[in-house]
């Protein structure tokens, strides 16, 4: 695969925020197309202090920055530089947002193709379990002359680079950077910078039409990578062809991972009824099979409804289904399968009180209609029958926070009586949606499924939040 111009960049900063954190030093290595390769760096004046733990990570003092030019000073040469080459950056997300964010300060627009060394080293080494670039360095016995400084490990990257070209087959890492490379067929309606703001983590993605009309909701645990995925197969789907047609706006709501992206899915799609969602709709008359004791001591399935009953805390409730007439195909499927009798079932009506049903005549009953089959028998086998389609029953008194995440980002899903509340960040947050919650929230098929899912994790840490 031929690219012209590359340049390898490492910048050091006063800490991890493209808005509100500084560039401290700028570190590249330029490489033609013949090869030729040209090392440039400068320290750079943040206008803020370097916190002390940036000093002791990187060496870079405040004395030393104090008389460097800050980014402003830099960037028209800075920005001719980097005009038309590949960005190759480790975590280049990173790099990336703090020098568009820098040169946007600067007055100055800047994009360009971006290449991340973690991902290029995750595609070509898929059973690694580190991609650092400490583990790079040791697995491919790279040269480090001085780790966390700009310059020498912009040089790492060049020398990686190197090594792979040279030791891998043309065919497989030409074929990890085609792959990387791969530039989306952008909608024709969206902003050139678009995709820009879209990051690799978990959340929910909503695409939006026409003044504004909501088209799709959507999740993943790596965003930027399925919204891209969208386009790049648009010629492929029908489904994401027209997509493609109708889209103006991207919207992203970042989650802390896969349960709060699953619960918000589930929650938009709901309340905003995207055009071309068809999963996860509003259910219009959510029921069950319960079963109960006649005045007889007949064991029955009735059919119940989730708008009449609290499904959360029920007890013997059968199967969730969105009609009455998939809840009674439902039962029928079981009865045929386990030759269940259909008229104690209350879904085929007696010719006469001593006639058999009709399943008996083609041997798919055991004769309960006529006293063959004992009651206890058929209410144990219809039992058994039903086993896996028992609605659990919500295990704690009141609601629960599920919290998911660590380190920047923690989510605590409020959940109670299998129904999904809202997500929250702060402890005032938290007690706002209990207070705010209604005394029995609307039960939801596809929350109750995630939910139960995410219940069954058994590393996930589970807060009781007390009786509501």
């Amino acid at each position: 695969m031929k690219l012209d111009r590359l340049v390898f960049l490492d910048l050091e900063t006063t800490g991890t925020n493209p808005v509100s954190d500084r560039i401290t030093e700028i570190g590249l290595v330029e490489v033609d197309a013949d090869g030729t390769a040209t090392h440039w760096s400068s320290l750079v004046n943040p206008e803020v202090p370097i916190p002390a733990f940036i000093q002791g990570l990187t060496g870079i003092s405040n004395a030393m920055v104090k008389d460097a030019p800050t980014f402003a000073e830099l960037a028209p040469a800075l920005h001719e530089r980097l005009q038309g080459a590949l960005f190759i950056a480790h975590n280049a997300r990173f790099d990336y947002g703090f020098l568009r964010n820098a040169f946007s300060e600067a007055g100055l627009p800047y994009k360009s193709d971006v290449l991340c060394t973690v991902k290029l080293s995750r595609a070509l080494f898929p059973t690694e379990r580190k991609h650092n670039l400490d583990s790079l360095i040791e697995r491919h016995g790279l040269k480090a002359n001085a780790r966390h400084r700009a310059l020498a490990d912009a040089d790492l990257l060049w020398q990686l680079w190197q090594k792979l070209n040279a030791g891998l087959p043309a065919d497989i890492f030409n074929g990890a950077l085609q792959s990387l490379l791969q530039r989306p067929s952008l909608p024709s309606h969206l902003p050139t910078d678009a995709l820009d703001h879209i990051p690799d983590t978990p959340g929910v993605y909503l695409f939006y039409g026409e003044n504004d009309m909501p088209l799709y909701v959507g999740k993943s645990v790596r965003l930027r990578q399925r919204v891209l995925s969208h386009f790049n197969s648009d010629h492929k789907l029908y489904k994401d062809m027209r997509l493609s047609q109708q889209l103006y706006r991207i919207e992203v709501r970042e989650t802390a991972g896969e349960i709060g992206a699953l619960l918000l899915e589930a929650q938009l799609v709901k309340d905003l009824q995207p055009v071309h969602n068809r999963l996860l709709r509003r259910q219009g008359d959510l029921c069950a099979w319960r079963l109960k004791d006649d005045a007889r001591g007949h064991t029955l399935p009735v059919l119940a409804h989730a708008s009449e009953d609290d499904f959360g805390r029920a007890e013997r409730l059968y199967g969730l289904f969105s009609t009455k007439r998939k809840a009674e195909t439902a039962l029928r499927e079981l009865a045929e399968s386990h030759q269940l009798c259909l008229v104690q079932l209350g879904l085929e009506g007696r010719v006469g009180s001593n006639k058999p049903c009709f399943n008996w005549q083609l041997k798919r009953c055991k004769g309960v209609c006529i006293g063959k089959e004992d009651e206890s028998f058929h209410r144990a086998r219809l039992e058994a029958a039903l086993a896996n389609l028992h609605v659990k029953v919500w295990p704690w008194p009141g609601a629960v926070g599920l919290v998911e995440g660590e380190g920047d980002r923690t989510d605590i899903h409020v959940v109670n009586n299998w129904c999904y509340l809202g997500t929250a960040r702060s402890e005032d947050a938290l007690w706002s949606l209990l207070e705010q919650s209604p005394s029995r929230p609307a039960f939801d098929l596809d929350t109750y499924k995630i939910l139960s899912r995410a219940l069954s994790r058994k590393d996930l840490k589970i807060r009781p939040l007390g009786p509501q």
